[in-house]
């Protein structure tokens, strides 16, 4: 079954299952790195916004031979889960004043998301964006993120360079930076089970290295972090030298220092390896290598 006929028998299945008061569509969401997927919006009367339900998992399963009527059961289960914990009602996010304080910024590549680019505001970074969300706390919810588009900037009657003075406040405000060796971040996902699959990663080779992960305390969107402040300077200094940035993903980057025996090009091939076969596609921030100067505190592509 082709995703257009699963979308179209999921819909008729979910509204027959809730009732006619409720209506299924599903709309494509472009993610980063120009990946769609097919989101299940189920609505009814009030203007209140429940998460989305993305369904490329559900044909994932019944395409490996579950029961459509499992798939249903399933998807129903999600929709339930997420109605219980409440609704988000999104009137307030019609003022500019009721976001401003939480308006924060997060890197994306160029290249992959043309198409998203043009929908959005974003200031250019070297070969990377630099683009926009509502970072959304509350107690039915928990955390998200709505990213803001061109229309949003619009209806608020703002700018680009508004957005990113507020998000230079916000972001090192609500997601503070951390810096820590690879070889602690590692343990961690290793206690954690995260690094169940790997053969003794305590005791690999690259343990000794002195490389370093830099993201936020919420290690979401914390590639962002190269762009704080003060921050690389901070680790220039403490290193004692300049440094290569390889970005390991949106979420964070790996800092190694640059002694003059590292060869770039196999460092590049490392980054391109490892977004290939280690990071989800709508993941990846880039293949290129960069490294910071700490002489021009400025940040270079290798």
């Amino acid at each position: 079954m082709d995703m257009e006929t699963f979308v179209r028998e999921i819909c008729a299945a979910v509204e027959k299952e809730l009732g006619r008061e409720f209506r299924a569509e599903v709309r494509e969401v472009r993610k980063n790195n120009g990946v769609l997927l097919h989101g299940l919006l189920v609505s009814s009367e009030g203007p209140a916004v429940v998460p989305t339900i993305y369904l490329e998992r559900f044909l994932e399963a019944y395409v490996s031979g579950a029961a459509f009527e499992e798939v249903v059961r399933k998807v129903l289960s999600v929709y339930e889960e997420s109605n219980t914990k409440g609704c988000i009602d999104m009137d307030f996010f019609r003022s500019f004043e009721d976001v401003r304080d939480r308006i924060c910024y997060r890197l994306v590549g160029m290249k992959g998301n043309e198409a998203l680019l043009e929908e959005i505001p974003y200031i250019g970074f070297l070969n990377l964006a630099i683009c926009f969300y509502y970072a959304y706390h509350g107690e039915e919810l928990g955390d998200g993120t709505v990213l803001i588009y061109n229309s949003h900037m619009e209806m608020w009657e703002t700018c680009t360079a508004e957005l990113f003075s507020l998000a230079g406040r916000n972001t090192r405000r609500l997601f503070p930076w951390v810096c820590r060796g690879l070889g602690e971040v590692l343990q961690e996902m290793e206690g954690s089970g995260h690094g169940a699959d790997m053969e003794d990663p305590v005791d690999a080779p690259f343990m000794d290295l002195p490389m370093k992960v830099l993201t936020n305390n919420k290690g979401i969107h914390g590639a962002a972090c190269i762009l704080y402040p003060g921050v690389l300077d901070g680790v220039a200094q403490e290193m004692g030298n300049n440094f290569f940035i390889l970005p390991s993903s949106v979420h964070e980057v790996i800092l190694l220092p640059d002694t003059g025996n590292e060869d770039s090009e196999d460092l590049k091939k490392i980054i391109s390896a490892v977004n290939t076969t280690q990071v989800a596609p709508e993941e990846v921030l880039s293949d290129t290598l960069y490294r910071y100067d700490r002489a021009d505190k400025r940040v270079v592509m290798v």
